[in-house]
């Protein structure tokens, strides 16, 4: 029985050089993320819960599209969403538009779309951030009416 060489040398040094390629790319998006951070506490400064309250009416579907596209440009941390979304609930806004709101908070994000497009290309994040929009907006009907039905 013949003994194989040890080869650890060679991993370590393929290990090095995707550090280094790794570590080089998350430099380049530096920029980037710094520009989205910037944006995402401008909106959340900007924007009340107060002014949020204003652009809904009581309409299912126009609260429900309200809400995503209110949600995708007022992006930030999750906790911060629900925290709003509670405020929301309690000035009377509906639950459509809430977890529409809180739904699209979360999975669009028009502040980041350049740096997503930069990232991951500009088909796949427009082609994501479409189907995210149709899909926030059919699950936030649907569970709203879920619970609905259950109470």
């Amino acid at each position: 029985m013949k003994n194989k060489p040890h080869k650890s040398a060679e991993p370590q040094r393929s290990f090095l050089e995707v550090l280094k390629k790794s570590s080089l790319a998350f430099l380049s998006m530096t920029p980037l993320f710094a520009g989205v951070i910037g944006l995402v506490g401008l909106f959340q400064t900007l924007v009340s819960a107060k002014t949020l309250v204003s652009f809904f009416k009581g309409d299912i579907l126009i609260d429900t599209f309200t809400g995503t596209i209110t949600g995708a440009f007022a992006v930030g941390n999750p906790v911060i969403s629900y925290l709003l979304g509670g405020e929301l609930l309690d000035h009377g806004i509906s639950l459509y538009a809430v977890t529409a709101f809180i739904l699209s908070w979360v999975t669009l994000g028009l502040v980041h779309l350049p740096a997503e497009a930069e990232v991951f290309g500009a088909k796949f994040t427009l082609l994501r951030n479409i189907l995210a929009f149709f899909f926030t907006m059919l699950i936030a009907i649907l569970t709203t009416s879920t619970v609905h039905l259950l109470s």
